[in-house]
């Protein structure tokens, strides 16, 4: 199900989707021009969760547009719209999906369920320079890891590490706000801010590169 659907001031168009349907409840939503490409697509497919998440994207971006449009990824994986109409970003967590797109400015969209694995995982993407509030740990790091997860999705590039590439400067985890970064991957050393919420069940971090 549609559970948000916003327009922004700089052009982009934003959706969030609960993946509470069945395969079969989704089949039925999904835009009759489509089906004999789902139905191929799953029939491919063992898992059910990627079945899953593959209709809801593919429905959330019919309903956002009103419209069909084929999805289909490059090489590295990442999502582009075959017909080129607009930039887009896709994020999946567990039982949530998340698309933002921009006709103008390339886009980066992460979605993340709230979990304590994260702090097992801290390591390998949190620097030394990065700071991590000790009172707000779990959410502190899965807001590092979210951010940089949309930076990866931006920039156009092979070969990033997180903890290497990918600096977040400081900042205190509040509701909502605004979190800057800078990368140190290309020769241009780019510094973004990037959007971030709190949700009861997960955190969501979006950028757009309006420069």
């Amino acid at each position: 199900m549609l559970i948000r659907k916003d327009y922004s001031v700089d052009g982009s168009l934003m959706g969030i989707w609960k993946m509470d349907e069945t395969i079969e409840e989704l089949l039925e939503l999904f835009p009759p021009t489509l089906r004999s490409e789902a139905n191929n697509y799953i029939n491919s497919l063992r898992s059910k969760r990627r079945i899953t998440e593959w209709l809801c994207t593919r429905i959330m971006l019919f309903e956002l547009l009103g419209e069909t449009k084929i999805i289909q990824n490059r090489e590295d994986g990442k999502p582009y719209l075959a017909d080129s109409s607009y930039n887009i970003s896709i994020s999946h967590t567990r039982n949530h999906a998340a698309i933002i797109l921009n006709k103008s400015f390339p886009v980066g969209i992460d979605i993340e369920i709230k979990s304590d694995r994260v702090e097992k995982l801290a390591y390998k993407f949190v620097s030394e320079k990065e700071h991590i509030d000790p009172e707000q740990k779990i959410l502190h790091q899965l807001l590092h890891w979210s951010v940089k997860e949309c930076m990866f999705k931006l920039i156009n590039e092979q070969g990033i590490d997180f903890k290497k590439h990918l600096l977040i400067h400081r900042f205190t985890p509040e509701q909502n706000g605004v979190i800057t970064a800078t990368e140190f991957r290309t020769a241009e050393n780019r510094t973004y801010n990037l959007n971030y919420e709190v949700h009861p069940e997960y955190v969501l971090t979006w950028v757009v590169d309006t420069e």
